[in-house]
C-alpha cells in the first residue's frame, strides 16, 4: 500500500510539474510499476513455508544425524586404539564402500541378495495374500488350517534353515524357499485380521444395495483390508531381507551376507561395515517403496477423508 501511495504522488507531481502532458498514461505506468514490483518480490509465506520444511526435515533427522556423528568421532576420541580396530569410524567405512563400488564388487553382490529377496518375497505375497482371503472368507477352512499354521507360525525360520540346506542344497532354491517361508505368514496373518476387521455396517450397507458376494468382495471387503494387508506387507519385506543375509552366510558365493562373513573372516572390518550399512539402506530402501504403494493403494481413503472434512 505505502508502494502504491508513493506511486501516485509521483505521478501527480509529474502532472503538475507539467512533464506529463497526458494524466492517464501516467496512472498507467504508475500501476504497472507497481504490479512489476509486486510480481518481483518474493512472498514472505513462501520463505516461512520452506524454513519451516528444513527445519522440520533437521528435527525429525536429528537422531541419525546424532548417531553418524557419534560413529564418526566415538572410535577416534573416546575409543581405545584396540577397539578403533574392530570398531572404524564412518569415514574409513564409507571409503572402503567406495572402492567396492568403484571395483563392481558391491552392485554384484546387492544384485545377487535382491534377486533372491524379491523371488522368495513375490511367492510369499501372492500364497499369503490368496490364502489368507480364502481362510477369512470362509470359516470352515480357517478351523481346519487354524491349528497347523499357529505350529509353522511359532517356529523360526532360521531354525529350518538347516532342513531347507539339507532338502533343497545349498544352491539357490534353498536360500529362496527359507526366504518364502519367513516372509508368508506375516502376510498371511495381517490378510486374515484385515479381512475379519471389516466394519459389519459396510457389509450389511453393501448387501442391502444388491450387491453380489463377488462385487461385495471387491468393493467393500478388499479395499477396507488393504492398510492391515500392507501391514503384514511392509513386515515381510523386512523379514525377507534379514532371513536373507543369515541364509547367505551358510554356503553361498555371493550376496550382501555372504560379503560380511568373507570380510570378517579375512578381517577386512570396514568392508565388513560397509556390507552391514548397505543391508540397512536396503531395508530402509523396500520400507519406503513399499509405504509409496500403500498410500497409492489406499487413496481412496485419503479421497474420502477430504470429502468428509
Amino acid at each position: 500500500m505505502t508502494t502504491t501511495l508513493t506511486q501516485a504522488e509521483t505521478a501527480a507531481t509529474a502532472l503538475k510539474a507539467g512533464t506529463a502532458t497526458d494524466p492517464s498514461a501516467a496512472v498507467e505506468r504508475s500501476v504497472t510499476q507497481v504490479a512489476t514490483e509486486e510480481r518481483t518480490t518474493p512472498a514472505p509465506g513462501i520463505a516461512r513455508r520452506v524454513a519451516g520444511a528444513v527445519g522440520s526435515g533437521l528435527w525429525k533427522s536429528a537422531a541419525v544425524l546424532a548417531f553418524l556423528a557419534l560413529w564418526e568421532l566415538g572410535p577416534t576420541y573416546l575409543a581405545s586404539p584396540s577397539t578403533r580396530v574392530f570398531l572404524p569410524p564412518l569415514h574409513e567405512v564409507l571409503l572402503a564402500w567406495g572402492k567396492l563400488f568403484e571395483a563392481g564388487t558391491i552392485q554384484g553382490h546387492i544384485a545377487a541378495s535382491l534377486t533372491r529377496s524379491v523371488a522368495g518375497f513375490g511367492a510369499a505375497l501372492v500364497a499369503g495374500v490368496s490364502l489368507g482371503l480364502l481362510i477369512a472368507w470362509y470359516g470352515r477352512l480357517n478351523s481346519v488350517l487354524n491349528p497347523l499354521l499357529e505350529l509353522f507360525r511359532n517356529t523360526a525360520a532360521l531354525a529350518l534353515l538347516p532342513v531347507f540346506t539339507l532338502l533343497l542344497g545349498t544352491g539357490e532354491e534353498s536360500k529362496i524357499s527359507i526366504v518364502a517361508y519367513a516372509a508368508f505368514f506375516p502376510v498371511l496373518l495381517n490378510t486374515i485380521a484385515g479381512v475379519k476387521t471389516v466394519d459389519p455396517l459396510l457389509i450389511r450397507a453393501a448387501r442391502s444395495l444388491g450387491l453380489n458376494s463377488f462385487r461385495l468382495f471387491q468393493k467393500v471387503i478388499l479395499p477396507s483390508a488393504v492398510p492391515t494387508i500392507f501391514t503384514g506387507i511392509r513386515m515381510a519385506g523386512t523379514a525377507s531381507i534379514l532371513v536373507l543375509i543369515a541364509a547367505e552366510m551358510v554356503g553361498a558365493k555371493a550376496g550382501l551376507g555372504y560379503l560380511i562373513v568373507n570380510a570378517q573372516s579375512s578381517f577386512l572390518i570396514p568392508d565388513m561395515y560397509a556390507g552391514i550399512l548397505t543391508v540397512s539402506l536396503l531395508g530402509l530402501g523396500v520400507n519406503f517403496l513399499l509405504v509409496a504403494l500403500e498410500k497409492h493403494f489406499s487413496r481412496w481413503r485419503t479421497a474420502v477423508g477430504s470429502a468428509a472434512s
